[in-house]
């Protein structure tokens, strides 16, 4: 059995976003927002022909996120979830996900939209969103389905900093 992962993060993310209160909780609640990404240069040579994709997805590492609990009250609902059924940021390995719009490759530097990462959160992966392998046309939502049209807007309202 696998005991330890070691995972180096290959850059940061910018964003207008210092704290996680007041953070868009999806991309989809962070329409207009840009931000940059900033890429080691020991991994720059990997960007090659990433500038043909509309949007990336961005693997990283919640650095500010406390310690978790297995039930969790999300951002969109009052009533306490199983942590795995949420996108909870606290959580045993505080990985997040995002899919942002590529508006530009500069070098190393990735000018992206629809962020709703704080600024200064290590990056640990990006991968080509690719609807083709990505969008799944019968996926349901859960008990999300009832509160998704509180999403537009929705922003980090501290609960998970405790």
């Amino acid at each position: 059995m696998l005991t330890e992962i070691i995972v180096r993060p290959i850059g940061t993310v910018h964003s207008p976003f210092k704290e996680p209160p007041g953070t868009p909780i999806q991309p989809g609640a962070a329409a207009g927002v840009q931000g940059m990404v900033e890429v080691f240069p020991e991994y720059g040579e990997g960007l090659r022909d990433l500038e043909g994709f509309s949007h990336i997805i961005l693997l990283y590492y919640f650095h500010l996120a406390p310690g978790f609990s297995l039930l969790v009250k999300p951002f969109l609902d009052d009533q306490k979830r199983g942590l795995f059924a949420t996108r909870a940021p606290a959580r045993p390995n505080p990985i997040g996900l995002s899919i942002v719009r590529l508006e530009r490759v500069d070098g190393t530097r990735l000018y992206i939209r629809e962020v709703d990462i704080v600024d200064g959160t290590p990056l640990l992966d990006i991968k080509p969103y690719v609807p083709s392998f990505d969008r799944r046309d019968e996926a349901t939502s859960g008990w999300l389905t009832e509160n998704l049209d509180r999403l537009a807007g929705a922003k980090d309202d501290g609960r998970f900093m405790e």
